[in-house]
């Protein structure tokens, strides 16, 4: 990459966040709070709302973890975020805001390196423009401000694009290492392990004897999962404990596999028709997620024609296992990671100036509506 490439992505970065925190400042000011699950508690919130709304909902958990280890229904956050969290947290002083320091930090950092992880991946098959523009929709997604949060999404980007990356290049060794990091950051990070193999496939087919090549450092990636589940399962006998859990956040939720046209089924008939007796941030949220959920499919399914097989293949699997726990709920935040489809989004903005506006300007709104709602304790993902 060239010194004018890293600038764009740190000027983009940088008005990025810039825009959040004048969100976040309108947010305080005019969006009225809903009092549970903020960050640090309600008191905390209250003194400073510009630090603290950054950890609601999920990243008290992971919060809390890193402070004390897990506690009841906590098993479905995976392990590394909160390490790492413990890890630099104690640096800080061991308090609780250094933790929640420690993960935003954590966060943003994890996704600038993301950012040109992704940049350099889009480079290698696709143009100059093609790769800004697939950042700058990135950027400008409804729930891209999950980045900047005590959430895994930075970290799990970070580490998918960079793994990809690496097998992008042959050096499967780093490839791998960092795909068992993954996997021990959430369990969707599994799907890696498929996609590196296909990745090592499309590379190596034509070569006389390819299968002699093949890379069996690979076979560890499931490692950061399994090393979890052996805790899982010494520590309170059950190893799918993390997807058992599932089902104590939210009632959409099941602890048994349900497939997606059943997921469907349950949007259209059940869910969907009963939001004329919620209210706004309910309505909104059923809507949003239930569109994620179509639009996802589409594009999972149009990728398989349009981008490479890996990287095709990433993207449906990320969005399809989310699903089997009978809920488009968090979809919204999940699609964060799956970077093949602002790949996309980015060669059909490259083509078409009016689907770039468009796409970003319903995109940039509804980054306002949704970013306000969260910062002020409403659920969005």
């Amino acid at each position: 990459m060239q010194r004018s490439e890293y600038l764009f992505i740190l000027k983009v970065f940088i008005g990025w966040a810039a825009i959040l925190f004048l969100i976040l400042f309108l947010a305080v000011k005019f969006v009225p709070l809903q009092t549970n699950f903020l960050g640090g508690g309600l008191g905390n919130y209250l003194k400073n709302p510009y630090f603290w709304s950054w950890g609601n909902f999920d990243g008290e958990h992971y919060t809390l973890i890193a402070m004390r280890g897990y506690g009841f229904g906590e098993r479905a956050f995976f392990p590394l975020y909160p390490i790492l969290i413990n890890l630099i947290g104690r640096i800080f002083g061991g308090s609780l805001s250094s933790f929640y320091f420690s993960g935003i930090l954590i966060s943003l950092i994890s996704f600038f390196a993301a950012l040109i992880g992704f940049y350099k991946l889009v480079k290698i098959d696709f143009s100059e423009k093609i790769a800004k523009i697939s950042i700058i929709i990135l950027l400008l997604f409804p729930t891209s401000f999950y980045f900047a949060g005590i959430y895994t999404e930075s970290l799990f980007f970070v580490l998918a694009v960079w793994s990809l990356y690496f097998a992008r290049r042959g050096r499967w060794y780093l490839a791998t290492s960092l795909g068992v990091l993954l996997t021990a950051t959430r369990f969707v990070g599994l799907i890696i392990f498929p996609v590196i193999i296909i990745e090592w496939f499309l590379q190596n087919r034509k070569k006389k004897n390819f299968l002699k090549l093949f890379p069996f450092q690979t076979l560890a990636i499931p490692a950061g999962l399994l090393v979890y589940m052996t805790y899982l399962q010494r520590t309170i006998h059950n190893a799918l404990a993390f997807y058992s859990d599932l089902s104590i956040f939210g009632q959409q939720r099941s602890s048994h596999l349900i497939t997606l046209p059943q997921v469907y089924y349950r949007y259209v008939f059940e869910i969907l028709p009963s939001l004329h007796t919620a209210f706004f941030p309910v309505i909104f949220t059923s809507i949003f997620e239930f569109t994620i959920g179509v639009v996802y499919l589409a594009i999972s399914l149009f990728s398989f024609f349009k981008i490479r097989l890996s990287y095709a293949t990433f993207l449906f699997l990320g969005y399809l296992i989310p699903t089997f726990s009978g809920s488009f709920s968090s979809l919204p935040r999940y699609v964060l990671v799956l970077f093949p489809a602002f790949l996309l989004f980015g060669i059909l903005g490259a083509k078409s100036k009016t689907f770039l506006f468009i796409f970003g300007g319903i995109s940039f709104i509804l980054l306002i509506i949704s970013f306000s709602l969260f910062a002020r304790g409403y659920w969005i993902s």
